[in-house]
Parts: C-alpha cells; sequence; structure tokens
C-alpha cells in the first residue's frame, strides 16, 4: 500500500493526536456492556507479499494464515467484483470466527462514483452474504478526488446501502477533514445510519488520522513506513486501544499495511503481543515462535 508513502519517514511526527470530542461522546453510548471484539490482520494472504511468514511446503495459504490470524482486509473484491462461488470457496477454507472484510468493487466507487450503482450494490451484497458469520465488515474507499461538494450522492448512497451489512467509510480527499462543517456533516451521517469512519494512520497523510469514532466500532488501516519507528507507532496504538475500550468501544478491525509488503506479520505479532499485555488479553500471536524477530 504505497497511499501516504514519503521519501524521509524520519521527518514525520508520528505521534497520535488527541481523539475527536465527538469519540468520547459516541462511544459512551455503549458503555454499559464493556466486552471488545478484536480483529488483526494484514491486506494480503499471498506467500510473495508476505516474504517468510509461511512455513516451506505450505500450499493452501489461506488456509494456513486463517490458523494464524483472525481476519484479513479482503482487497480483491475491490478489482473484480466477487461471485458467491467464490466466496463459498474462501468461506470453506477459514474456521468459525474468522472475519473478511471486503472492499466494496471499484466499478461502484471509483468509475461509476456512486452513481446508477444498484445493480452493482446487489451483485456485491449478494455475493458477501456467502461469508454468513465469516463476514465482517464491508467498506467503502472513496476515490482521492471524490470531493465534499458530492456529499449528497455519498449521503443518497449510504442510505440506500443494504440494511444487515455492517459498513465502514473511508473519505481521502482532503476537503473532507479540512472543511469542518462538512466534515461535522459527514461523520454526523455516519453516526446517525450507525457506520464506521475509518481511520488510516499513514505517513504523508496525518490529516486522515482523524480520530473520530461514528458508532461502537473502530477501522483502523494502519501502514507502516518500513522503519524503525513502525513497531513504535503500534505501541501508541495499543494505549489508545485500551482506552477506547474502557469508553465504550465493542468492535476493532485493525489492518496492517506497509508501503512494501514484506513482513507485515511481524509488526501484527508486536501489536498483538502489546495489546496482550496491556489489556490482559490472550489473543493468538502469528508465528509465535518467531515474534522475537523485527525487521531492522
Amino acid at each position: 500500500m504505497k497511499f501516504g508513502k514519503v521519501d524521509e519517514p524520519s521527518n514525520i511526527d508520528f505521534g497520535l493526536p488527541d481523539d475527536a470530542f465527538a469519540t468520547a461522546v459516541n462511544l459512551k453510548k455503549y458503555s454499559v456492556n464493556n466486552g471488545l471484539e478484536i480483529y488483526i490482520g494484514c491486506a494480503k494472504w499471498n506467500k510473495n507479499d508476505l516474504k517468510g511468514f509461511y512455513p516451506k511446503g505450505v500450499k493452501d495459504e489461506l488456509g494456513y494464515y486463517s490458523k494464524e490470524f483472525n481476519s484479513i482486509e479482503l482487497n480483491a473484491t475491490f478489482y473484480k467484483m466477487p461471485d458467491l462461488a467464490q466466496v463459498e470457496k474462501w468461506k470453506d477454507k477459514v474456521p468459525s470466527g474468522f472475519k473478511f472484510c471486503p472492499k466494496i468493487t471499484n466499478s461502484v466507487s471509483h468509475f461509476k462514483r456512486l452513481l446508477h450503482a444498484e445493480k452493482d450494490i446487489e451483485q456485491f451484497c449478494n455475493a458477501i452474504a456467502g461469508f454468513d458469520e465469516n463476514l465482517g465488515m464491508v467498506f467503502l474507499q472513496l476515490h482521492d478526488n471524490f470531493h465534499s461538494k458530492d456529499f449528497e450522492r455519498l449521503k443518497d448512497f449510504l442510505q440506500k446501502f443494504p440494511k444487515g451489512i455492517p459498513l465502514a467509510v473511508e473519505v481521502r480527499n482532503a476537503q473532507w477533514i479540512e472543511n469542518t462543517t462538512m466534515f461535522a456533516q459527514y461523520t454526523e451521517l455516519l453516526t446517525s445510519l450507525d457506520m464506521t469512519n475509518i481511520i488510516v494512520d499513514t505517513a504523508g497523510r496525518r490529516d486522515l488520522l482523524h480520530m473520530h469514532l461514528t458508532n461502537d466500532s473502530a477501522f483502523v488501516r494502519y501502514v507502516g513506513a518500513n522503519a524503525p519507528t513502525d513497531y513504535n507507532r503500534l505501541d501508541e496504538w495499543v494505549g489508545r486501544i485500551a482506552k477506547w475500550k474502557k469508553l465504550g468501544l465493542k468492535k476493532l478491525y485493525f489492518f496492517i499495511h506497509q508501503n512494501v509488503e514484506l513482513e507485515s506479520p511481524l509488526l501484527a505479532a508486536h501489536f498483538i503481543k502489546g495489546l496482550n499485555q496491556k489489556m490482559k488479553l490472550h489473543l493468538k500471536i502469528p508465528n509465535k515462535e518467531t515474534e522475537q524477530n523485527t525487521l531492522f
């Protein structure tokens, strides 16, 4: 994932900003039951991308991946409209607690830009419904040049999105964040529809680290810079997640990318170990026998 890549990550202030005021307000609505479901994974399960993760001789990559992680950010559905047969094939390879988080196909978000996409969404949802209990949260990533002036188009699309399918939304154009009035309208819309506002932590776009949660779920796309600071950044995230849990967070989807996908599983293992220690959890650490390894 090269979005937000910079040449000199050492020049970036990677500190997490304070939460938006609305985050605590929204989370406190759910604070009566303080259980937290945590799903952590990578963006891909391909052996060529996750070098060093798979033992020699592994042929069923998804099957092995799903025994080490409990979720995947499914970007394959962005590039090609899924069909039910493919979805069922993926589902049959994973255990019952594993979650797929499929990205809405680019024919909807990038080519049609949400217009006249009803049939596409119907086809997409009919297919991913085949995940059944293995469906986590669907996510919509808008094009970089999808401006806030198109708010009404987004509003119409989200209001018509099939109920019962959890949806997270990622806006990328800087206008959404810079225009505080528009950002407030956007986040209020998500809250009213019980949809999740995606947070992106990447070096070159610190504005997308808005720390604004719109419901009881957090969907974080973390992009490492292939630098030693990647581990320190994850340590700070551990503290923030612990804070959100106390406020009422119910679900966390946290997906780890790198600008160059080398060994994202090692970063994920470090993050999971930190959560276990901080929050007294017993989350599985992927490839535990190699957890002491680092990239640097």
